[in-house]
């Protein structure tokens, strides 16, 4: 039967296509996904799926009942966009201003879409059950996934699946970790008060940009000189904002940044010494600041045996030439609330668009569309693979 949803898969490489490219012109930002979820609903309902909104928020959860015992197996894609302006020169470039899909999950709904399809005309010869799992807000902490998991939506399921179309990584390579695969990550504000005055008399003032330039450097120690050189950290000034005019010494900074962490232990630790840090500094200057930590997505922890099934499946799909194991990646991805709550494993699929391979959120962020239908193929295939075993 998989050599036959294989195969229909591929006659169906254009449906999925087409699905692509017509969200990827209509895309909505995270927590504002209604017509995406209504899109999405509307296609359930045509094939006589049963289908749930609104789960935790904009998500669509549809429910295929096969016909042979088996275990609940949920297969997840996200579908929110980011607020980007799309410069690229393609017929399906966004038509949303300053909105695109620039990190494939466009490309994710149309996989899964077209793979209920395909499964729906095997109904009665599945095993199990198979939750499409539509999500959005993954972009965004919170995120959809934690809300959707507190609903209780996927109590009843067996293990959880997913895959990220991975515009840096080759067509026809699979990539996963039997353990830690992606970052935790959390974003921070740190507002320094000072004391402003004019260029020429420094004395007079409390410089909140030398103070903040002070915090920025300081803080490099956190990662350099306190934490265990064998634990993976990052902590990223993204944002310095201060100042109005060449001659005024400004009295207010701003720095917003993030941390990164494959370890959840270490979160506490860093903040902790983020706080030592920029209290330390204003105290030394005689300024005030203010320190807003957000805790954002932890860190994303496949399950070993979950993860070496999707190894073994990428080594059975004719288009895979490549199922390798890698060292973990220090984006984020929500997908880790899955997987804290039931066993399950994330895997890339190479998508890189040869001449035009531009990273995840960039303005020309493209993926190699014939990675659609590999997605599929190996999503249905671990979750063949997950029934046989268990």
């Amino acid at each position: 039967m998989l050599a036959e949803i294989h195969k229909k898969l591929d006659e169906r490489y254009q449906d999925m296509v087409d699905i692509r490219r017509y969200l990827h012109q209509y895309p909505e930002v995270s927590f504002k996904e209604y017509k995406t979820a209504q899109y999405i609903a509307d296609f359930y309902e045509e094939l006589g799926i049963p289908y749930q909104t609104k789960v935790g928020g904009n998500g669509v959860i549809a429910t295929l009942e096969g016909g042979k015992p088996g275990k609940t197996v949920a297969l997840r894609a996200d579908f929110d966009a980011l607020p980007i302006q799309d410069e690229k020169d393609v017929p399906y470039k966004s038509k949303v201003e300053g909105v695109m899909h620039a990190c494939g999950h466009d490309g994710h709904t149309a996989t899964l879409l077209t793979l209920a399809k395909t499964m729906q005309e095997h109904q009665d010869e599945l095993p199990g059950t198979i939750v499409f799992l539509h999500q959005h807000a993954e972009e965004y902490a919170p995120g959809g996934a934690k809300p959707i998991v507190d609903s209780g939506a996927i109590d009843h399921v067996d293990a959880v699946f997913g895959t990220h179309l991975w515009a840096t990584t080759p067509l026809g390579v699979l990539e996963t970790s039997k353990d830690v695969f992606m970052a935790g990550a959390d974003r921070f504000q740190i507002t320094i008060q000072g004391q402003g005055g004019h260029g020429a008399y420094p004395h007079e003032t409390k410089d909140a940009i030398v103070i903040g330039s002070q915090v920025v450097s300081e803080l490099q120690q956190v990662v350099s000189r306190r934490i265990d050189p064998l634990e993976t950290a990052v902590l990223t000034i993204g944002v310095f904002e201060a100042g109005t005019t060449f001659n005024v010494i400004a009295d207010k900074s701003k720095l917003v940044g993030t941390v990164r962490y494959l370890n959840a232990d270490l979160q506490d630790k860093i903040i902790s010494e983020m706080e030592k840090i920029i209290k330390g500094v204003c105290v030394a200057n005689d300024a005030s600041y203010d320190f807003n930590y957000e805790k954002g997505y932890p860190p994303l922890v496949n399950h070993s045996d979950d993860a070496e099934l999707i190894l073994k499946a990428g080594k059975k799909i004719e288009d895979i030439h490549t199922s390798q194991e890698v060292v973990p990646v220090m984006g984020g991805e929500d997908f880790a609330y899955y997987t804290l709550a039931k066993p399950g494993a994330y895997f890339f699929t190479g998508a890189a668009k040869e001449g035009s391979v531009y990273p995840h959120h960039h303005p020309k962020f493209d993926i190699d569309e014939r990675a659609l239908p590999i997605a599929a193929k190996t999503l249905i295939q671990a979750y063949f693979d997950y029934q046989e075993k268990r």
